[in-house]
């Protein structure tokens, strides 16, 4: 009875839920959230440097998240890329010195914080070119207003970023008298005119004064309450918004550190200073604004003005809405065409006269109709990721958005399981099934930003492996039993491999290696084609008829594995080949091909473990030493037993492995030569048994199908 209901309820939901209709429901809820985002871009505004100024939350306790667009974490070398020959400026009190030590050490993470505290402090890295001063002006008055005055003059350099702020020792000097608030906002109303003539050539922010913890402030600054602050914040941006004619003041308002602070100034030592983490937070964001309209990261989007569209970008766009036009006018032909051929009522006989004649669908307007789609999923695309349509966040990892997922697909895996065609080791629908599943996993670990958990980490990278191992085992199987070595197989494979990612490196104007996995494949197929195809040429057919060629194959793979052992300790050889033209176009980023090297290093050994495999898997079954029936184990019940056993004690004892690594460099060492391993115990553990053998997930290997398109 639960069997029969079991079937019954599949049926119900596969006659309600098919793949048409799923991609239906995909259509609506595109179309309803870029409305959505759409509506919110047009009433909130378009400017996401404001937002990352001003607005966003904590994810957790340390990752601040900005509203609508995504903070990118500078490294030293980036930081000093972007600040070449720059000048920056921080002027103010021991707050606004707190935030200069935080930028200046993310650009020399040794600098100390040995400086005068009530002076002025210098940095400077003569390398980079690079020069960030501190200048100590803790009120705003006649001092800090001739420093400013003299930058405003042409004859002498202005800073190019100059990050100013002060009220807490105006509170504190003047014990919170509302003289001081008053002589507050005469003497910023006296500077702001000059910061409006320096915004014009520099980039200007006022920081707002972040909030006290009252509880902890010491007796001679118990009068710096946060409604003070709150009363000096309002007088400052109201004052500095007013300032120019204009209907947007070019003086920029830092505010974002204030509710940073509010959620993290109980963490103070003294009630007054932020945490250093919130502060480095507030220096990340000032970078973010100083330096991502320059190097532009990836994941970076806030003051990030969109693109402009390159030259091959437009021909593209023309190319597909001319597809689209042609389509539309196939269609309209076709259309009115059949409206001609309708069945037509014989006025004697009251019967209706059937016209017979169909009209033929041409090839050129199915090419049209593909070019069609794919322009619309390549225009979502590129809405996507290179427009400001939706808003974007930064990825933040919890045990919850990555395994929550992951039972949900595996229930749904389970659910639609089928018996196969075939029950042959690693037969089409079990690969299929195992491509899905890994795509699914690897899709929810990138979404999840599952990458800083390094257990998962290691886990996916046995994946990204078993992907690899597929490649070698497939390839290496095709050739040896077809021996089908012409360029017609190689192009068929090249431009499978291939075509999506061209396409999608010539709309969002990508370089090649961004999509890193498909150069990895494409370059293993052709290292597995020419490997076998060099004479000799040894296939299967050649070697049954003389066991010498079997010695002669393994030479070959022997061959190979020198070749990849050599190249993958010696960076400089690897560099030197891919670095030649016109192979450097293909494997740079960001003008060298280090990403490619780490990369393909990372996995160096698993193709050829996939070859050798294939290799002593066809040998057996050729010499029928497996039982591959259907419901039948592997081998004799012993030994299947057997290799149970040790396939999951090996399976376990990687994952534990993978679980206790202390660091990704330690880990990354070692896994191209253990991840073979669960590979393999997956593999015997999957076939050993019949039962097993027999059955596959169809939801999985329709994802299986298109693996390569998730992947990308």
């Amino acid at each position: 009875m639960a069997a029969l209901a079991y079937n019954l309820g599949k049926r119900e939901i596969n006659h309600y839920f098919s793949v048409r209709s799923a991609k239906v429901l995909a259509l609506v809820a595109v179309l309803l959230l870029a409305a959505c985002h759409l509506a919110s871009r047009r009433y909130r505004g378009n400017d996401s440097c404001e937002y990352l100024l001003s607005s966003g939350r904590f994810l957790g306790e340390k990752v601040w998240q900005p509203h609508s667009c995504m903070m990118h974490k500078y490294k030293i070398s980036e930081a000093k890329n972007c600040l070449v020959d720059k000048h920056i400026a921080f002027i103010g009190d021991s707050r606004i010195r707190q935030l200069f030590y935080s930028f200046v050490k993310i650009i020399n993470p040794q600098f100390k914080e040995e400086g005068n505290k009530h002076g002025n402090i210098p940095f400077e890295d003569k390398i980079a070119a690079v020069k960030v001063d501190f200048l100590w002006h803790p009120e705003v008055n006649g001092s800090m207003k001739q420093c400013i005055k003299v930058w405003t003059e042409d004859s002498v350099a202005k800073p190019h970023v100059i990050v100013a702020g002060a009220a807490t020792w105006s509170i504190k000097i003047h014990n919170g008298s509302n003289e001081a608030l008053s002589q507050y906002k005469m003497n910023i109303t006296s500077i702001a005119p000059l910061l409006e003539k320096l915004a014009k050539t520099s980039d200007v922010y006022w920081v707002l004064q972040d909030p006290v913890y009252e509880d902890l402030l010491s007796e001679n600054r118990k009068m710096i309450t946060n409604e003070k602050i709150d009363a000096y914040n309002e007088a400052a941006v109201s004052i500095l918004n007013s300032s120019t004619r204009n209907s947007k003041s070019n003086v920029k308002m830092f505010s974002v550190s204030k509710l940073i602070a509010q959620e993290t100034i109980m963490e103070s030592l003294d009630g007054l200073h932020l945490p250093e983490s919130s502060r480095e937070t507030s220096a990340m964001i000032l970078m973010n604004v100083c330096c991502n309209k320059i190097l532009k990261p990836v994941d970076g989007s806030c003051c990030q003005p969109r693109p402009p569209l390159t030259l091959i970008q437009k021909l593209a766009a023309c190319f597909f809405t001319l597809s689209i036009i042609g389509y539309l006018i196939f269609y309209i032909i076709h259309r009115n065409a059949h409206r001609k051929n309708k069945p037509c009522t014989d006025l004697e006989s009251g019967e209706e006269k059937k016209n017979i004649i169909n009209t033929p669908v041409s090839p050129l307007e199915i090419l049209l109709q593909s070019f069609c789609k794919l322009g619309l999923i390549m225009a979502y695309f590129y809405m996507c990721d290179r427009a400001n349509l939706f808003m974007k966040e930064n990825k933040f990892y919890t045990h919850s958005t990555f395994f929550i997922p992951i039972i949900y697909i595996l229930v749904l895996g389970v659910f639609y399981n089928e018996n196969t065609k075939e029950t042959k080791v690693l037969n089409r629908e079990q690969t299929d099934e195992w491509k899905g599943w890994m795509q699914l996993v690897i899709l929810i670990y990138h979404i999840s930003g599952a990458s800083t958990f390094l257990p998962v980490y290691m886990h996916i990278r046995v994946l990204v492996a078993a992907y690899l191992f597929q490649t070698g085992y497939g390839h290496f199987s095709y050739f040896w039993i077809k021996g089908d070595f012409g360029i017609h197989r190689v192009c068929q494979v090249l431009f499978r491999l291939n075509f999506l990612v061209v396409v999608l490196c010539i709309v969002m104007d990508r370089p090649y290696q961004f999509y890193y996995f498909v150069p990895l494949v494409t370059v293993w197929f052709m290292v597995i084609y020419v490997t076998l195809a060099l004479w000799p040429q040894i296939i299967q057919k050649k070697a049954n008829g003389n066991c010498f060629w079997h010695f002669g194959l393994l030479l070959k793979l022997a061959f190979l594995l020198l070749c990849i052992c050599f190249l993958a300790y010696s960076q400089g050889a690897f560099e030197k080949i891919f670095s030649l033209w016109p192979l450097s176009k293909c494997f740079e980023l960001k003008g060298n091909v280090y990403e490619w090297w780490f990369r393909w290093r990372l996995d160096r050994y698993v193709v050829f473990h996939g070859m050798l495999f294939a290799f002593i898997y066809l040998a057996l079954q050729k010499r029928q030493v497996l039982s591959e029936g259907k419901g039948e184990p592997l081998f004799s019940n012993k030994i299947s037993n057997f290799l149970l056993f040790i396939s999951v004690v090996s399976f376990l004892t990687y994952s534990i492995w993978a679980s206790s690594c202390k660091n990704k460099a330690e880990c990354n060492e070692l896994h191209p030569s253990v991840s073979v391993v669960q590979i393999l115990a997956f593999i015997l553990i999957r076939n050993i048994p019949g039962y097993a053998r027999s059955v596959y997930s169809s939801f999985f290997a329709w994802f299986g199908k298109i693996s390569l398109e998730v992947l990308v």
